[in-house]
C-alpha cells in the first residue's frame, strides 16, 4: 500500500515567486531589526506565523507559501550551490 516512493515537485516559476516572496519577508524582519533566518526557520518549523512580522504585510505574505513546496525548494538550492 505505501511502498512507493511519493515524487514531489515545483515548477520554476513557483520557485521564483517563492523566493520573491521570502526576500520581502526577509527585509521586513531586518528592517523590524529581528534575525530574519532565525524568524523564517521558526515560522518552517513550526507554521506559527507569529514567528514572522506583520510589518509589510509579511504575516500575510508567507502564509501564501505551501511549507512542503519551500522545504523543497531551501533543500535544492542549498545543494546546487
Amino acid at each position: 500500500m505505501y511502498d512507493k516512493t511519493m515524487t514531489f515537485s515545483v515548477n520554476d516559476e513557483k520557485e521564483i515567486e517563492m523566493k520573491k516572496t521570502l526576500m520581502l519577508v526577509y527585509d521586513a524582519l531586518t528592517k523590524k531589526g529581528y534575525n530574519p533566518v532565525n524568524q523564517i526557520v521558526g515560522y518552517i518549523l513550526s507554521e506559527d506565523p507569529t514567528y514572522i512580522t506583520t510589518y509589510n504585510n509579511a504575516r500575510s505574505l508567507i502564509r501564501h507559501i505551501d511549507r512542503d513546496e519551500l522545504l523543497q525548494a531551501l533543500v535544492k538550492s542549498y545543494l546546487n550551490d
